[in-house]
């Protein structure tokens, strides 16, 4: 029966024992809140974010030079907030829960902020890439939707890994929600890469403004409305301790937690990979915005079966030797495309070009699942060791950590990026054909070899991680006897209360 963790009477150590195991086991997510679960899934890649690059460059219009200088202060602003909202976060203690009163409260100004995002090439329209009002508008609305995404990001990590103490239930949760929104969230990217392509061949007599704009406020209100049904659904289930952390238990939590520190090494050195992203390739060389959804055909037909063979994978294998795999398969799958398009000009082919995206798209899919799957799993199994090694748990703190280090590299590297795009040319706005052929080259380069090259500096942490097997076993039978005399410490005080 799913449902709250209910109140349990202990009358001995075995029976105690037991039911703490019972409460590791049994089934808490009912029917309607895997649905929820599934929907607010889908909602974080409901979108046609997969453009946002070239709309801020070629539709808004905002200079590659300035974007450089946003990048910078935004990646930097963005660090020094996460801090702050996550020990905001780990303190809060409502009868609404941890975390569920942080993402209502976040939810509304998202959706008004998503909103303005889209409608900007309306707000400044006819404006110059270096109009000061827009920048300064630009700059100022970059910092407060960021505060507000890093809230609900820091409130979602959270919920997500306390809405059961089930295990092996979280992961049949993640999984169903990776399959199942397989099939729905990608919808807004492939339409909308097809109706860029038929304005751009002059198909589709439309400006570029509408169908961005349109598009933008459409997929924003879906996405809110499923995140407010997981919202009002969704419960927390993990139970907490009465006290509060500090900072420096936070910190601490964060210095002694090994699969943590391994995997926040793993995201700073993978935040040295470097790409121009596929989208400037396929829409200026190529002049197929839709090129990601026709390469993507056979492995859309590969992806939902990969999720079978998760629990298999998951029995044969260690968890190290699946992050490896699922995590660079794609990347060095890319050398083939590379090497086929760097003969003959074959790179501006779409006869050439097609075949070998959908060549490597398609392998890539059979690790779909574990791709989906394992760090999720791993993100929520550090939070649960941090709160076995030290006896309370800092959702915040982690998940922030696990991503402050990346943050840190990657806010350099998209500064970079928008200075590459500038040096090597790229002129804002030019459209499909009309950048040189220089530029063109370097915009396949940048999508394929070096993004190929610079990911191999996160190959090497990966190796000395080690929550599986026996580990991780005794790790969660332990918590399940911890969380239970939670509960009845709760039982009794409100026992004392009540009588």
């Amino acid at each position: 029966m799913a449902g709250n963790a209910v109140r349990v009477n202990e009358s001995s150590p075995e029976t105690s024992n037991s039911k703490a195991v019972a409460s590791y086991t049994r089934r808490y997510v009912g029917s309607k809140e895997t649905i929820a679960y599934v929907a607010y899934d889908i909602s974080q890649s409901f979108n046609i974010n997969k453009y946002q690059d070239v709309f801020i460059t070629d539709v808004v219009q905002v200079g590659l030079s300035f974007q450089t200088v946003v990048n910078f202060v935004i990646g930097i602003w963005d660090v020094i907030n996460d801090v702050f909202l996550a020990a905001i976060v780990d303190k809060t203690r409502t009868r609404f829960g941890k975390f569920r009163p942080w993402l209502f409260v976040s939810s509304g100004p998202g959706y008004l902020l998503s909103l303005v995002y889209w409608l900007l090439p309306i707000i400044f329209a006819g404006t110059s890439p270096y109009h000061s009002g827009k920048l300064a508008f630009y700059m100022i609305f970059q910092l407060i939707n960021n505060l507000n995404g890093s809230l609900a990001a820091i409130s979602r990590t959270g919920m997500l890994s306390t809405i059961t103490p089930n295990v092996i239930e979280r992961t049949r949760l993640i999984t169903q929600a990776s399959l199942f929104s397989g099939f729905v969230e990608k919808w807004p990217e492939i339409f909308m890469g097809l109706l860029i392509d038929l304005i751009n061949h002059g198909t589709l007599k439309i400006p570029m403004r509408a169908l961005y704009v349109s598009a933008g406020v459409f997929t924003s209100t879906v996405v809110g409305a499923l995140g407010l049904f997981f919202v009002f659904t969704a419960k927390e289930r993990v139970a907490q301790r009465v006290e509060k952390p500090s900072i420096m238990q936070g910190i601490k939590s964060i210095l002694n937690n090994k699969p943590l520190l391994i995997l926040t090494i793993t995201e700073f050195l993978q935040a040295f990979g470097m790409n121009s992203g596929t989208n400037y390739y396929y829409i200026n060389v190529l002049g197929l915005a839709s090129m990601t959804t026709i390469v993507g055909i056979p492995g859309a037909f590969v992806s939902p079966t990969s999720y079978a063979f998760v629990t298999k994978a998951r029995a044969r294998f260690s968890t190290r030797t699946l992050w490896i795999t699922s995590s660079h398969l794609g990347d060095f799958l890319m050398i083939f495309v590379y090497l086929v398009g760097a003969v003959n000009k074959n790179y501006k082919k779409l006869s050439v070009m097609i075949p070998a995206f959908m060549i490597r798209e398609t392998i890539w899919m059979t690790c779909w699942g574990l791709m989906n799957v394992i760090p999720e799993e791993m993100r929520n199994e550090t939070i649960d060791y941090g709160e076995w090694k030290n006896g309370y748990r800092t959702e915040g703190m982690t998940g922030v950590a696990k991503d402050l280090a990346r943050k840190l590299v990657g806010t350099l590297g998209n500064t970079i990026k928008s200075f590459i795009l500038s040096k090597i040319g790229y002129v804002e706005g030019a459209g499909y054909g009309n950048q040189s052929e220089r530029t063109e080259y370097l915009l396949f380069m940048m999508c394929t070899l070096l993004p190929t090259v610079t990911s191999v500096f996160g190959l090497i942490p990966k190796f000395f991680y080690d929550l599986s097997g026996e580990k991780k076993e005794r790790m969660y039978r332990e918590l399940a006897e911890r969380r239970k005399s939670i509960i009845d410490k709760a039982n009794e005080i409100k026992d004392d209360i009540e009588g």
